[in-house]
């Protein structure tokens, strides 16, 4: 019989994992756009982030949602591309919510 496979794509991958990633792949300035929360947005720090994002689920929801649009954009452009470029056209602001 063979083993059952874990559906969930972030088996396995802790925390820490996923905001040194992004981290190397786009920045805390990038997060902070991505995801609004103060802890990107001023003095970040891996330690400060995993201390609010354990204790904020919401947060987590959305750091977690970010690591897996990005993990496949990096690993769709590892194949063609040497290093990582980030994509910072996405998070534009829509004027009329400022």
């Amino acid at each position: 019989m063979e083993p059952v496979k874990n559906k969930d794509p972030l088996h396995g991958i802790t925390l820490k994992m996923i905001l040194t990633d992004l981290v190397a792949w786009i920045g805390w300035q990038e997060m902070a756009r991505a995801v609004e929360i103060r802890c990107f947005m001023f003095d970040p720090t891996i330690n400060s982030s995993l201390k609010f994002l354990r204790r904020t689920p919401w947060a987590r929801k959305k750091v977690e949602q970010l690591y897996l649009n990005e993990l496949s954009h990096h690993k769709q452009g590892s194949k063609e591309v040497e290093h990582y470029v980030p994509r910072t056209t996405r998070f534009k602001k829509n004027s009329a919510s400022m």
